[in-house]
């Protein structure tokens, strides 16, 4: 079938017509361009339309999505990918019409089999990386290659080029299903041989059996990793072997140099020096990989001085150790690798770009690979400083009974004590990794599955919280990425922030809500969440938490005390006390802070916050700070308007002159009564307005409400208007049972409550 596909394909002036299932994948992609490039007719269908595709479509692929067995009507052949199973609606449309269909890599054979000189890169690990080396070299010599690799490489251009004229191919060679044994190539180069993909293998002795028929297919050199001892054991002993490694090697690399993101070392084949190579990637393996490349290079002639200028400028391949984000504070980094020997080498090279700590994040792939390397991959992560673990990635594999990310967790704790944990789902995992960094670190996402896209989104926002620190101009600004916002609630419940960020002056307050309002970027204020319920999805956008610097000052001068917006009540009726002065007793047992008080209208024991305002300094919806007495601002029960448009920064409040002892006696009424009254276990304050018919908490209570729990949150025996968190409460727990009061209310006593907690984010993430 390969032989005859081989030659129908030279026949350009009766082009094919070919249809590729898949066409999206990165493998497939190749197949098509190169397929595009010989002139044939191709179309190709997937459950995705994605960038590669509509470039694909602007140089004659015929895109169609989703599957559809439409699309494969007057095919001659279809070409499927590893991922298509037997029912996609497609591939059973093909075969039900006797249309014939061919594996990825039995098309890739038949294509190389119309090149006279075809050069398969394989081995366990490593093979894209230095696929892409041989095809950036080659194409800097006389030759003219064609070449075929398993992912973007910039420095090439594309994954997949056909050069009419040349007579020479680079192909990545998959070891995954055995295809390599479908190879008849001019040269081969085996870069290592290891257990893995044991959903296909038997065990070690299979793979070498399929490398052994590759090799038994081979016309021409083989060339090998001896550093390898299975790569060296099943190639060694052919007549046209070349080896390459550190040492005892026909090419070897010797006085290496790691600096900078590089790695510099000089090149000698059989005691004869060649030349020094500065790598434009860095990594011990990417050298080795190097010197593959180099014995590729050399089989076509190539001279040595052009083969090192080339590799100064190569930039990797998408998904190798590729940088996603780069600045003063952290450096995120992608790699594909998701076997033992890929992650050490991984680590090993991002340790040589000396990080204060290394934080990973491992995407196990298959639970069959994860079963039988727990232990391997719980040695080498232990170079990291800090792991997260996500779900595994499947890959279509069923999953193994007690076979997870605790498993590799587990595994840690056996060979060593670095912090490891699991993260779960990767549409989430970036909150926890993302609030875990810290300057000086180094981030990397490994695994062959989607882990990429935890670095895509900090990437995203940790460029956006560093641009908004710097706009600010205030030096001692804090910023944090998804922050949890059960750590700023008195509930102790709620999602993350998107961005949590802490000004310490107004004008870097004032800078901060101008960069978003420019942006478009969603603003709220946050105290101490004193009344606030955040819901499990979290806030998009910036969250703004005043309380360092101004914002934290508090001062009396005569019968006026001055606190600034995150200065917590009880610190102001404190201050009041300690300079004689009256009338703030009510404050001291109010959990939240002046902002979210002066926004609310807060009040307890008969007195609100206004009745004791002087004035108000705030910024404006225009940006500006401006100061208005309490004559001019208007205030209600529980509600400011004008400071849910605008942004309170400081206050001063009024009180009376009295003697110690007077208001030693309030404050410890105030104490008392509120003791006696509320609960001590962690809530949000009263989470109902009290209706006119009976106060909210009485109503509760007759309603036989109290003591009832939804999941670890419970109403209150002391007060019926208290909601309380009995240990890791969700936020979802608590608007459960929110909902049920207010339903039973409705129902039997027609009355409408109105919630006094203020209830934000959103029910899933949207960041």
């Amino acid at each position: 079938m390969i032989k005859k596909l081989s030659k129908r394909l030279t026949e350009r002036e009766n082009p094919m017509r070919i249809h590729l299932i898949g066409v999206a994948g990165s493998g497939m992609s190749g197949l098509a361009l190169l397929l595009l490039g010989m002139g044939h007719r191709v179309s190709g269908c997937d459950r995705v339309t994605s960038g590669e595709t509509e470039r694909m479509q602007g140089l004659g692929l015929v895109f169609s999505s989703p599957h559809n067995e439409e699309s494969i009507e007057d095919a001659e052949v279809v070409i499927y990918s590893s991922a298509i199973c037997p029912e996609n609606v497609a591939r059973a449309a093909a075969q039900k019409r006797g249309i014939p269909c061919m594996r990825r890599a039995e098309c890739l054979a038949a294509i190389l089999g119309t090149k006279k000189q075809g050069i398969v890169i394989s081995g366990t690990h490593g093979k894209t990386t230095t696929s892409a080396m041989s095809a950036h070299l080659l194409r800097r010599g006389p030759v003219k290659p064609s070449h075929y690799v398993g992912a973007e490489i910039p420095v090439l251009g594309t994954n997949a080029h056909w050069e009419e004229e040349g007579e020479l191919m680079v192909a990545e060679g998959d070891e995954s299903d055995g295809t390599l044994a479908l190879y008849s190539p001019e040269h081969v180069v085996v870069l290592n041989m290891e257990e893995e993909h044991l959903d296909f293998y038997s065990g070690l002795d299979h793979i070498k059996q399929v490398f052994n028929t590759l090799l038994d297919q081979t016309t021409g050199n083989v060339i090998y990793c001896k550093e390898c001892p299975n790569a060296t054991a099943v190639c060694a002993p052919r007549e046209k072997s070349i080896s390459y490694g550190w040492s005892d090697a026909d090419y070897t690399a010797t006085d290496i140099r790691e600096t900078g993101g590089t790695v510099a070392f000089n090149v000698t084949y059989k005691g004869k020096e060649l030349g020094r190579v500065e790598l434009g990637i860095p990594g011990l393996h990417n050298a080795l990989n190097a010197l593959g490349a180099l014995a590729v290079a050399y089989c076509s002639g190539l001279p040595f001085n052009d083969c090192a200028r080339a590799l100064s400028t190569f930039a990797g391949a998408k998904r190798r150790f590729e940088t996603k984000y780069l600045s003063e504070k952290i450096r995120i980094i992608d790699d594909y690798g998701h076997h033992p020997t890929e992650v050490e080498a991984t680590l090993q090279t991002a340790k040589s770009l000396n990080p204060d700590r290394l934080v990973v994040v491992f995407q196990p792939h298959r639970y069959s690979r994860t079963q039988k390397l727990a232990s391997d991959f719980g040695k080498v992560l232990q170079a990291a400083g800090r792991v997260f673990i996500t779900d595994i990635y499947p890959a279509s594999e069923k999953p193994i009974d007690g076979i997870t990310g605790q498993t590799i967790v587990d595994a840690m704790k056996e060979h060593g004590n670095t912090k490891a944990e699991v993260v779960g789902s990767i549409k989430q995992a970036h909150y926890a990794v993302g609030n875990a960094l810290r300057e000086g670190d180094t981030l990397i996402t490994l695994g062959a599955g989607n882990v990429h896209e935890i670095g895509t989104k900090i990437a995203r926002d940790a460029q956006v919280l560093e641009e908004m620190l710097s706009y600010s101009k205030d030096n001692e600004a804090g910023g944090e990425l998804y922050e949890p916002m059960r750590k700023h609630s008195t509930m102790l419940v709620g999602g993350p922030a998107q961005f949590w960020m802490e000004p310490s002056t107004h004008e870097g307050f004032a800078r901060m809500v101008k960069y978003c309002r420019e942006r478009g970027i969603p603003i709220r204020v946050v105290g101490r969440g004193s009344n606030l319920l955040v819901k499990q999805g979290g806030i998009p956008g910036v969250v703004i938490h005043p309380n360092r610097g101004v914002f934290g000052e508090v001062s009396a001068e005569g019968d006026a005390v001055t606190a600034g917006s995150g200065v917590r009540f009880k610190k102001v009726a404190s201050v009041a006390q300690a300079h004689g002065l009256t009338g703030f007793e009510w404050m001291e047992g109010i959990p939240g802070n002046v902002g979210g008080g002066l926004r609310m209208n807060a009040g307890a024991m008969g007195t609100e916050s206004f009745d004791q305002v002087i004035d108000v300094t705030f910024l404006d919806e225009d940006g500006e700070i401006r100061t208005r007495t309490n004559e001019e601002i208007t205030s209600h029960y529980r509600s400011v308007p004008e400071l849910r448009r605008n942004f309170a920064l400081s206050a001063r409040f009024r009180g009376v002159p009295a003697e110690p002892g007077v208001i030693k006696a309030k404050m410890d009424e105030s104490m008392a009564k509120r003791k006696k009254s509320q609960p001590r276990a962690a809530s949000a304050g009263c989470i109902f307005k009290n209706p006119e018919k009976m106060p909210a908490g009485m109503l509760v209570d007759v309603m036989g409400f109290k003591d009832t729990s939804v999941g670890k949150a419970r109403v209150s025996l002391e007060h019926g208007n208290f909601i309380v968190n009995d240990g890791r409460a969700t936020a979802d727990d608590v608007l459960e049972l929110i909902a049920k009061i207010r339903k039973k209310a409705r129902d039997e006593k027609g009355i409408e409550l109105e919630t006094e907690v203020q209830i934000i984010g959103e029910d899933e993430a949207l960041f």
